[in-house]
């Protein structure tokens, strides 16, 4: 009996000379070849830097698929323009499985913000899955005064136009999760931008402005210090690692949800099989033991989904940013 993979390449062949049934052959040699994948190195592109959680997700997965598969997985970071340069590249790459993009929810917020980007979100990309999420965390400096949620809508609401919060930048995941609070609570308070996550907390805890919403990932560790005040999480359920936080809306803010998200992408054209493969292993990967530890420790949470839902989700997430950054008049600089 011939080798199995001298079996795939005679049946790849056969199917490029035959022009009698393309369609059949066209799908039983994409089978073959994604099969055999990967056949060499994988290049995940970032559009952020070494640290960042968008960072951390594709060098955790790239690990366990080099693991698994035997192949070489290379981070490559293109941390410019919010991502658009990453997407630019893989969005022109050859659409074969070896070039992928680690995105956060910047990804779909691009498209709310510009007017015109080198590619289309929306058709250009291929969804593998959602990867993590981390729920944001609305803190305040302790020296506020302020105890919960209801006593800080107050305090704007008496102040209107004076209140402050900070973000990481003008259309950044943080931003528009602030912009969302203040719609749904009927606030009229002004943002601060600034360059990094660790800015914007900085500038809550020290009280230079009066709130912000951080990731759980960066805002636990001084809150479990006593430097911030947690008043509630974004999601529409409490968070293990602060189990005592309550919810938006549990207290006070009806309608309130946030997570933001991190996924992989591939090229539109990528064959089908081959996405599917990726979905598969890198759906095993987060659901490891040990990769759920590693996240939940910091308020993370693995979330595999299938492509397709994927796709859909990143749709939605377009529209969803779209409104918002109608509704608060969000420009880029």
């Amino acid at each position: 009996m011939p080798h199995q993979n001298e079996r795939r390449a005679k049946l790849i062949g056969l199917c490029a000379l035959t022009a009698i049934a393309a369609t059949p052959c066209g799908a039983l040699a994409a089978d073959a070849v994604a099969a055999a994948y990967p056949t060499k190195p994988i290049r995940i592109v970032i559009g952020f830097g070494a640290g960042s959680t968008v960072d951390i997700s594709a060098r955790v997965i790239g690990k366990g698929l080099s693991e698994s598969w035997k192949q070489q997985v290379i981070a490559d970071n293109r941390p410019s323009a919010g991502g658009i340069i990453a997407a630019q590249t893989v969005a022109g790459a050859n659409p074969d499985g070896y070039t992928l993009l680690s995105v956060s929810a910047s990804h779909a917020v691009a498209p709310a913000m510009y007017a015109k980007l080198p590619y289309d979100t929306a058709k250009d990309f291929a969804g593998i899955t959602t990867t993590v999420s981390v729920p944001a965390v609305l803190v305040v400096s302790p020296g506020l005064g302020v105890k919960n949620v209801k006593d800080l809508i107050a305090m704007a609401k008496a102040k209107p136009g004076h209140v402050t919060f900070s973000s990481a930048g003008i259309g950044s995941a943080t931003h528009f999760s602030a912009e969302l609070f203040v719609s749904l609570a009927g606030l009229n308070v002004i943002h601060v931008p600034y360059k990094s996550v660790p800015e914007q907390i900085t500038e809550a805890m020290v009280g230079r402005v009066q709130f912000t919403l951080a990731p759980a990932s960066n805002a636990v560790p001084f809150i479990k210090e006593g430097k911030l005040i947690a008043l509630a999480v974004s999601p529409a359920k409490r968070v293990a690692v602060l189990p005592d936080v309550p919810t938006l809306m549990e207290a006070g803010v009806p309608g309130y949800q946030w997570q933001t998200w991190f996924g992989l992408l591939a090229p539109a054209k990528t064959p089908r099989p081959i996405v599917t493969k990726l979905n598969q292993e890198v759906s095993r990967i987060l659901n490891l033991a040990e990769s759920k530890e590693r996240w939940n420790a910091i308020g993370a949470e693995p979330v595999p989904i299938a492509p397709e839902a994927f796709d859909r989700y990143v749709a939605e997430q377009i529209a969803l940013f779209t409104r918002l950054a109608k509704a608060a008049n969000i420009k880029a600089d």
